[in-house]
């Protein structure tokens, strides 16, 4: 049956005594009448939706989006327990990996062909766990997904959403599941092992396992057309249980060689050019992330524009990534001496002598003393580990 999801939807809205979520699909359903040629049809829904002043606002059209004054508040704190936001289609672009990119586009199907799927009884749950470590793109994953779709993307803030008082957590929500069937959007759990932590350890207490309980009870609660996306960078954290309610597991691990280039390519535009040799960054780059390259190339970008030119500066470019790469390995380099040092020993055959004193503006012989002066026990050139275990 065509539209079942719409009318579906509907059905639930008027059993729940809820009149914004059944305008608002039935607003969607004219919608989607209309766009199929059924005029006449489209308008009778909306003829009957307009006797009802109250449910006119919403439903006339569905893509207008949630209403600010009824987002879901914590009953502690009354702030928002959900962010609303819309990705436009063409403004999300995700480089992924060919492996992954196919699982998403095979999620992206079973939710846009849901019914279809449905009828044959080959339909799987509209959701999707992504986990990896930080930085791998889950994030930027759900508004690629709510941008495809056209759709709302709905972000849980669990930083309002867990409360201390008993029971107020699984209230928050039971709020934020009834709020998300409200019109068609992507809900979207980030830091999901914040929510949906193994049971049973000895650290846990009963107010955790609680949340845990209810997680799971209003996830099954929902439609399977319902999507929902959840994310973690401690997948080893979730319970058992938690598993079985998400048919699509997407894994996100570092970019390999090829997906690097091309993140590469993508990020200096519009400085990309011929010039900078893309497979070398692609080499010196293994094992950083995503949002490592992006923010050297924001980084990098930047600086041209500040200091007036017009192309990149591969050296520049390269001492940028040196210096990320200190940084996400937890090394202090507050002097321009440590981060010589670094660089050199880093890249010794691309950083030359000539290359850090250009970089540097110092002298080959500067650069030849700073290199040889030995590293003390008070030196600048310390891991934060190391700077933490001394305190």
């Amino acid at each position: 049956m065509e539209y079942l999801s719409e009318i579906l939807k509907i059905l639930d809205g008027a059993l729940k005594a809820n009149a914004s979520m059944a305008s608002n699909y039935a607003g969607l359903l004219a919608d989607k009448l209309e766009g199929d040629g059924d005029k006449r049809q489209a308008r009778m829904i909306r003829e009957r939706l307009a006797r009802a002043p109250a449910a006119l606002a919403s439903a006339q059209d569905a893509a207008k989006g949630f209403s600010p004054a009824n987002l879901p508040t914590d009953g502690e704190s009354h702030l928002h327990t959900v962010d609303v936001s819309y990705p436009a289609q063409g403004s999300e672009s995700l480089l992924l990996s060919s492996a992954v990119e196919s699982r998403v586009q095979e999620f992206l199907a079973n939710v846009l062909r849901f019914d279809d799927l449905a009828r044959v009884g080959a339909a799987m749950p509209s959701r999707l766990l992504t986990y990896g470590p930080p930085g791998t793109g889950k994030t930027k994953l759900a508004r690629y997904v709510a941008a495809r779709l056209g759709l709302p993307l709905l972000t849980v803030r669990c930083d309002t959403l867990i409360s201390s008082l008993l029971g107020q957590t699984s209230r928050n929500l039971r709020r934020v599941f009834e709020y998300s069937q409200q019109q068609p959007c992507v809900l979207f759990l980030d830091e999901f092992d914040a929510l949906a932590g193994a049971r049973g350890n000895e650290r846990d207490v009963g107010e955790l396992q609680r949340v845990v309980i209810a997680l799971l009870q209003n996830i099954d609660a929902v439609p399977e057309s319902t999507i929902i996306v959840a994310a973690t960078n401690h997948d080893q954290l979730l319970d058992p249980a938690v598993w079985r309610r998400f048919s699509f597991r997407l894994p996100m691990s570092e970019p390999d060689a090829d997906l690097r280039r091309l993140l590469w390519k993508q990020y200096l535009e519009p400085f990309s050019s011929e010039s900078l040799d893309l497979d070398h960054l692609a080499k010196v780059s293994e094992g950083i992330t995503g949002a490592n390259i992006e923010q050297v190339c924001l980084d990098t970008k930047r600086a041209v524009v500040l200091s007036n030119e017009i192309a990149i500066d591969e050296d520049q470019l390269l001492r940028r990534l040196g210096l990320n790469l200190a940084l996400t390995d937890g090394r202090v380099l507050s002097t321009i001496e440590s981060e010589i040092r670094w660089l050199s020993r880093w890249a010794p055959k691309y950083f030359s002598l000539r290359t850090l004193g250009r970089l540097y503006d110092l002298s080959t012989r500067q650069i030849r003393k700073v290199l040889k002066e030995e590293i003390g026990s008070g030196s600048q050139e310390r891991t934060r580990a190391g700077v933490e275990c001394e305190g």
